[in-house]
């Protein structure tokens, strides 16, 4: 088999090309950086350049499933501009695939896309599963909602569509986790706000596989991307300065002073998820990493080499 990532070469995308391999899965892959376009037999570099509309249709060739990871990242302050490009860098994106491909000859049958959990609206009681259809009024949730929306232009070729709605990605080398540790390193480490909203996560290791097994298994529709139990900030802030050997001594910060300080991406370290897996579990999906201790013991370790 072969497949075409979009971001491959950011966090989640190395983890999958890596699964990818180790299940002798060819990898196609965009980018838009002619210094990382590289040519061996199962990792090969294609250019594109959404903002101009252009994109090497020959990335398509043999390919049956496209993995679409691309995105800005929105650990960024939202500025008016910044904002339309975190949107652009999704729907953009999409659409320019979408389009390449009704003028293509191709193979493709199945896209697997990146999602967010952030569509589901804050709160500290409910439960979220995939077929809730309130969403959070904020900007994320937009641009998730958009973001869907373009992918789901797939099924319009008869190509399948799956979106993976994606919590806190954990993992050592990149993201949210070492941001996380390293103040606690310094006895810098504090809660945020009550300490009380909770955090969704899944291990880095486990998306990847989620990604893959959805496409083994041709599931189609929303699944949340989350681990059997999700943690407040507190819990987790508190779990990983345990296995540091460092105590938590400074006050929770403000969430009025991470606003003075991010403007509206604040909302991002207090929005409150608790997202339910039992989708994606009930159709035979294992978690190697279910309990978020055992989880940090293992990133803590790679976090040091």
């Amino acid at each position: 088999m072969k497949v075409l990532i979009t971001g491959a070469t950011g966090l989640i995308g190395k983890e999958i090309v890596k699964l990818c391999h180790q299940s002798n899965i060819d990898v196609n892959y965009l980018t838009t950086s002619t210094s990382k376009i590289d040519s061996k037999p199962n990792y090969r570099g294609y250019f594109w350049d959404p903002k101009k509309r252009e994109l090497d249709a020959e990335c398509f060739d043999e390919v049956e499933v496209i993995i679409n990871l691309v995105g800005a990242t929105v650990a960024k302050r939202w500025t008016s501009s910044y904002k339309k490009e975190i949107l652009e860098s999704r729907t953009g994106t999409a659409s320019l695939i979408l389009e390449s491909l009704k003028n293509t000859k191709h193979s493709i049958r199945h896209i697997v896309s990146a999602s967010a959990v952030g569509v589901y609206p804050n709160s500290f009681q409910n439960y979220y599963t995939e077929d809730v259809s309130e969403q959070d009024s904020g900007f994320l949730a937009e641009v998730v909602t958009q973001w869907e929306n373009a992918v789901l232009q797939f099924e319009t070729l008869g190509i399948g569509v799956s979106l993976l709605r994606i919590g806190l990605v954990l993992s050592a080398r990149g993201g949210a986790f070492p941001k996380i540790t390293k103040p606690i390193q310094i006895k810098l480490g504090a809660c945020f706000g009550s300490g009380k909203q909770w955090q969704s996560w899944i291990h880095i290791h486990d998306l990847a596989r989620m990604f893959l097994f959805v496409i083994e298994e041709e599931l189609t529709g929303v699944f949340n991307a989350v681990a059997p139990n999700p943690v407040s900030n507190e819990k987790l802030t508190y779990i990983i300065a345990e296995k540091l050997n460092e105590k938590i001594i400074l006050p929770n910060i403000p969430k009025f002073l991470m606003k003075l300080i991010l403007g509206e991406m604040h909302n991002i370290l207090f929005s409150s998820q608790r997202v339910c897996n039992d989708k994606i579990s009930t159709a035979g999906f294992i978690f190697d990493y279910d309990n978020i201790r055992s989880a940090v013991d293992v990133l803590i370790e790679d976090f040091k080499k």
